[in-house]
């Protein structure tokens, strides 16, 4: 499906959100609202759905590799975790990106996205034999979790496999302000524990008995974690290669993969950390990084795409409960799971939009906005102040284009809400395309066991 509506931009900028209430909506959209809800897309034919903007994606991936350009080997990979879509993970693809897969599902989505075997790398605590074995096949690139993960590549891995492989360390340099967004903490279940007692001698001995083996990976986190922390997560996975190398006597470590991990300002339309803040961030740390001493692999998601994606969503009652107004939405919990589930860590702001699609103006009021899930806690923002919210307004929740609407939670046999791309033209043409269709309730059946229905059902 591809539709068109002429709209127009507007070029007034709405002032930063101040911390607490108040939330000003991203001005960017306005048009693309404006021009979703006049198509059907949101409204009573679309209570909900999620919008990536093309255009948006396709600069930030341009902003990321002008950041490395001064690194002479570099492979920028996509986490498909923050966007499993198939049609998303292709404009990355075609965009010159590869995908970073954490599962048979994830693999599978990146294989059919496009993305060739080489350009994709393969991470997870806990791999099983059959997807070590494909991945080895195919010449998808590995990273082991473990030292007893390697052990099991031993027995797998066949003498001409074209797959690179790699060991997966924890830095253990701590965590950020969101323990379960910090991987680099002492207790971390990811990767080997650098400064365990014993870690880093068996280590060593493990690149020693594997020619093969010719990456170090480390991730230290996203979302809460700065970037001095990020790179001194680098840092120290620097150093451990060259004493690999030094103390081999070789040049067996060639690659390193440093993660991914930038995290997102979720407090205003503006970018920051931006790429090149975080580039000069790893080369105060380590100054020989980006030299060429090491081909290099990044591992982002969130980054690139959260701003350039919203979801949009309609009001379907308001009322009011012990003195608080509440404006009962079809974005909760099935869309916005972090949110919902850790409000401070993870605030989002809120747009609020008439049943045409355009700004709500007017005295700000504050306001609950809650979602359409049966528990109590199903709110993504409170007390914010927003212009009144009536029944049939939409509401959008920005800063969503990564992890969710792509991964929504099936709480409720709620369906999976659609996904549009959207490209804006010189002339303020506003262009859409299906990237995922609303989920149908015959598919939600589907997956609930219908074909099975009478399968507890004992017979005499």
């Amino acid at each position: 499906m591809t539709q068109t509506t002429s709209a127009h931009h507007e070029d007034d900028a709405t002032p930063p959100a101040p911390t607490g209430h108040s939330a000003p909506r991203d001005s960017r959209f306005d048009a693309v609202v404006r021009a979703a809800v006049g198509q059907g897309l949101l409204g009573e034919g679309g209570q909900v759905a999620g919008f990536i903007d093309t255009a948006g994606v396709r600069a930030s991936v341009g902003t990321l590799h002008d950041a490395f350009s001064a690194a002479p080997e570099v492979l920028h990979t996509f986490a498909a975790k923050a966007c499993s879509l198939i049609p998303v993970l292709r404009l990355l693809a075609d965009r010159g990106t590869g995908c970073e897969v954490a599962s048979p599902g994830e693999l599978r989505l990146a294989l059919d996205a496009g993305f060739a075997a080489s350009r994709i790398v393969l991470d997870s605590p806990a791999k099983t034999r059959e997807e070590i074995r494909l991945a080895l096949a195919l010449g998808v690139a590995v990273n082991a979790d473990s030292l007893d993960e390697l052990h099991r590549i031993d027995a797998l891995r066949g003498p001409d496999t074209a797959s690179v492989v790699g060991l997966r360390i924890n830095p253990q340099v701590g965590g950020g302000s969101i323990g379960a967004m910090s991987t680099a903490t002492a207790t971390s279940k990811f990767g080997v524990a650098l400064c365990d007692p014993g870690a880093r001698e068996a280590i060593v001995q493990a690149f020693r008995d594997r020619p093969w083996l010719t990456r170090l990976h480390a991730h230290v986190g996203s979302q809460g974690c700065p970037l001095e922390l990020i790179a001194a997560g680098v840092a120290r996975t620097y150093e451990l290669a060259e004493e690999i190398n030094a103390t081999l006597g070789t040049r067996r470590i060639t690659s390193l993969d440093i993660g991914g991990g930038l995290p997102v300002n979720f407090a205003d339309e503006t970018v920051r950390p931006t790429y090149p803040e975080y580039v000069a961030a790893l080369t105060a740390a380590v100054p020989g990084l980006l030299s060429g001493r090491y081909s290099l692999v990044t591992e982002f998601g969130r980054s690139l795409l959260a701003k350039n994606g919203f979801i949009g969503a309609r009001v379907e009652y308001v009322k009011d409960a012990g003195g608080r107004r509440i404006a009962l939405t079809h974005a909760g919990a099935q869309t916005a799971t972090r949110t919902v589930l850790m409000p401070d860590a993870w605030p989002l702001r809120i747009g609020a939009f008439g049943p045409d699609g355009a700004p709500k103006v007017g005295p700000v009021l504050a306001q609950d906005v809650a979602g359409p899930c049966c528990f109590a806690g199903d709110v993504v923002a409170y007390g914010r102040e927003l212009p009144e919210l009536a029944e049939d307004d939409v509401v959008v929740l920005y800063d969503t284009g990564a992890y969710y609407f792509s991964t929504p939670w099936a709480y409720n046999s709620l369906p999976r809400p659609a996904v549009y791309g959207f490209r804006t033209g010189r002339e303020g043409a506003v262009t859409f395309a299906t990237v995922r269709e609303a989920q149908s309730l015959d598919a939600v059946a589907a997956e609930s066991g219908l074909a099975h229905a009478d399968a507890l059902i004992e017979r005499v």
